[in-house]
């Protein structure tokens, strides 16, 4: 892969195991922030070898970028980016469109509807970017070489740009994962409530630690 620079917009837990991955796998960082200011202690964490910016430093450094912020965050995030900082960039979409209310019985609840799903609406705003949907259906403990016994889970990914996705592809094998492509940026409204389904187990059981895996049949006889 040749970009090797990686502008990560967010720093909550999402954004700081990535960092840790990208760092780990010999890629240069810049996290942006609101407020970059308080980041200056994380960044001091032994073999985090990362830069501290504003949003809009972070995505003018990145050759890929990564939204890593809450879903109802995302487009101001993007704008304050800079719609020239993101154009005909690879954009890592792991956001969810969770919605702001106490979860029933473990489910929570999304702000979209199953007919758009928040990367349409992100892809919609800024047509020169390439968003590709990933890192959106498990957790953030688990985003980086995550151990399951010597199994791989299953990474769902999408999106329109066939070049973005090869380069996203990428990143996701080396962290560990399989990869299932599940199409153009409509699949986003299928991939995205895997969140959902993802979090009941540890709503309801504090079970946190598990992920999804994708199986194939090999041999499919239609004759019988």
């Amino acid at each position: 892969m040749n970009e090797r620079k990686i502008g990560i917009l967010g720093s909550g837990e999402v954004a700081r195991s990535l960092s840790a991955g990208f760092v780990k796998y010999g890629f240069e960082v810049m996290v942006g922030s609101r407020s970059p200011e308080k980041l200056e202690s994380w960044k001091k964490e032994p073999g985090l070898n990362i830069q501290i910016g504003t949003f809009a430093d972070a995505a003018s450094f990145g050759e890929i970028l990564v939204l890593a912020v809450k879903g109802k965050g995302a487009l101001e995030a993007l704008k304050l980016a800079g719609k020239e900082n993101l154009s005909g960039k690879t954009i890592i979409d792991t956001t969810n469109p969770i919605e702001d209310a106490p979860p029933e019985n473990g489910v929570i609840k999304f702000f979209t509807s199953l007919n758009k799903s928040l990367m349409e609406k992100l892809q919609a705003a800024y047509p020169d970017a390439h968003f590709v949907k990933a890192f959106n259906c498990i957790g953030n403990a688990l985003m980086v070489n995550p151990d399951f016994g010597g199994e791989k889970p299953t990474m769902f990914i999408c999106g329109n740009n066939t070049d973005a996705k090869t380069r996203v592809e990428e990143i996701v094998l080396r962290f560990g994962f399989e990869i299932a492509d599940m199409g153009g940026a409509e699949s986003a409204r299928a991939i995205e409530p895997l969140c959902i389904l993802w979090l009941i187990p540890g709503m309801l059981r504090n079970e946190w630690t598990h992920g999804f895996k994708l199986l194939k049949h090999t041999q499919v006889n239609y004759s019988q």
